[in-house]
């Protein structure tokens, strides 16, 4: 008895000693301290549960997506583009070809993130072509498009670049091979159309149109001139697109009965307030150094005004606002998710509630899209007097998804699929199950408040093998990537064409203050 009852107490100290030994390792460790051995106990704990989570979700293999180096097929085909508009955005769309202008080089070495810039792919394709209406624009796009760095250990193609007074007079010439359009909305359709007529490759800011009688002529301009047309919602390129696709596919939401999407913002240059300078004064332009007439297009003739040249998103002869600029891209996301198409029926409301000058588009807006064909209401909700962000909200039965520059799933507490791990407490209905982070690649469930702090954290950018990437770069790239494929580039014409109808039924709604439907037979709004 004696024998065993040492032997039982020699069992029970051994623990004990195992215990003190990791005590004494962790007290080395700084932070951690002698609460160490607990953390190490909840940490461990954490672990194991999120790898349940995981395990019992069955998404352990969604993993981030890597960087697809051009096609070696006909990469040595050099390509050589036209950039009708060079404003802000063409200078970023001429960055994610390849193509710096001087003091855009100048602020990224001074960033540091100009390295970051050389490692994107080299597209082989050369600026060729300037058109704008605006001569100081012109000069910064002869400029751009002559610097010498590239990336990819890339070199300039030793090319003449011309600048042209007319978009036309580029289309004529044989030389370009395609255009990129980042003028005003109002000519999107008529310079795409005119471009595909030629046989020109396009790649078009949004939106894709703003008049119904531009939509079929768009639509079968290009179809009928085989020309690869990108519209531009680089957006859908963030890396955690693909895994949301997934998460939809897997049915980890389950039913997805209403999807909220918003935007808000709250100062001048986001309501579209953008002809002043930093110090109060009047940007550049005139009436000797714009071609005001060709600006206004095929819109109404008024006088010159620098106003209307820097702030044309306030009126409606040249835009839709907030429909034609922000919402946009969300139902391009949307839809890229979930291939919802044209809306049944939509209703528009709103007003000019805060920005009281001189424009017409609304600064709140709120719209609502019906899809009996998929049991789903996509709502969309904007203000340009709030900058409190609202995100964007898929809603299923079984768990609700935050989706933007990263996941987080929660599930809902009335779930029929996850009533076991409810239960059990392995989901908490009041926090994130999972999040899928740019940063590291992978999918991880949330069980500790350091995981809730970083997914909580929003991403500017997207990352990729842990190297940030320029989304519009990717967008940029598998548009030309198709013009030498012949394969279809995700935001093509029959996505422009769902987007086109979707937001001229918002607009209609709006300005007529009735709901309006869409009739797919005759493909047209009554």
């Amino acid at each position: 008895m004696t024998q065993n009852k040492e032997e039982m107490n020699k069992g029970e100290k051994r623990p004990a000693v195992q215990r003190r030994t990791l005590l004494k390792a962790l007290a080395g460790i700084p932070v951690l301290g002698i609460f160490g051995y607990e953390i190490f106990r909840k940490r461990s704990y954490d672990i194991a549960k999120k790898n349940r989570v995981i395990d019992e979700l069955g998404i352990k293999d969604i993993k981030a997506p890597a960087v697809l180096k051009s096609s070696s097929q006909n990469k040595n085909d050099l390509i050589r583009i036209g950039m009708i508009g060079f404003g802000g955005r063409a200078r970023a769309l001429s960055s994610a070809l390849g193509f710096l202008h001087p003091l855009d080089e100048k602020n990224k070495r001074e960033s540091g993130s100009l390295e970051n810039w050389l490692q994107q792919d080299n597209l082989n394709v050369a600026i060729t072509g300037i058109c704008d209406v605006f001569d100081l624009h012109a000069e910064n796009g002869l400029a751009t498009a002559r610097n010498e760095i590239r990336p990819g250990n890339g070199s300039r193609a030793d090319l003449p670049v011309k600048r042209y007074l007319h978009y036309q007079e580029m289309l004529d010439d044989k030389d370009i091979d395609a255009v990129m359009i980042a003028t005003p909305d109002h000519h999107h359709a008529p310079i795409t159309i005119a471009a595909a007529k030629a046989g020109k490759h396009v790649y078009c800011e949004k939106s894709p149109l703003q008049r119904e009688n531009e939509l079929m002529e768009l639509y079968n301009a290009v179809k009928d001139n085989n020309i690869t047309y990108q519209l531009g919602h680089q957006v859908t390129k963030n890396s955690v697109f693909p895994q949301a696709k997934e998460i939809v596919k897997r049915n980890i939401l389950g039913k997805i009965t209403l999807v909220e999407t918003t935007t808000n913002r709250n100062t001048a240059n986001g309501a579209w307030i953008r002809h002043l300078d930093a110090n109060g004064n009047l940007k550049p332009g005139n009436e000797k150094t714009i071609d005001w007439e060709q600006w206004l297009g095929n819109r109404p003739k008024v006088p010159f005004s620098v106003d209307r040249y820097y702030n044309w998103t306030k009126w409606f002869d040249y835009d839709m606002g907030m429909i034609g600029q922000l919402f946009t891209h969300e139902y391009d996301a949307v839809n890229q998710l979930l291939r919802i198409g044209i809306p049944k029926t939509v209703s528009s409301s709103g007003g000019i509630y805060y920005w009281k000058d001189n424009r017409e588009m609304p600064d709140s807006l709120h719209c609502v899209f019906e899809y009996p064909n998929h049991d789903m209401t996509l709502i969309y909700s904007a203000n340009l007097a709030n900058s409190n962000s609202r995100g964007r909200v898929f809603m299923g039965h079984d768990a609700t998804m935050r989706l933007g520059n990263d996941i987080s799933i929660t599930p809902d507490r009335n779930s029929s699929r996850y009533e076991k791990q409810l239960k059990e407490g392995l989901i908490d209905p009041s926090e994130p199950m999972i999040t899928m982070n740019p940063n590291s690649g992978k999918v991880d469930a949330v069980t500790s408040a350091t995981e809730k702090y970083y997914a909580s954290r929003g991403l500017t950018n997207t990352y990729i093998n842990g190297k940030q990437v320029d989304v519009t770069h990717l967008h940029v790239k598998e548009w030309v990537d198709c013009i030498r494929s012949g394969e279809m580039p995700t935001a093509n014409i029959d996505r422009a064409f769902e987007e086109g109808a979707t937001i001229l039924m918002a607009q209609k709604s709006y300005l007529e203050k009735r709901q309006v439907e869409w009739d797919p037979v005759n493909k047209k709004i009554i």
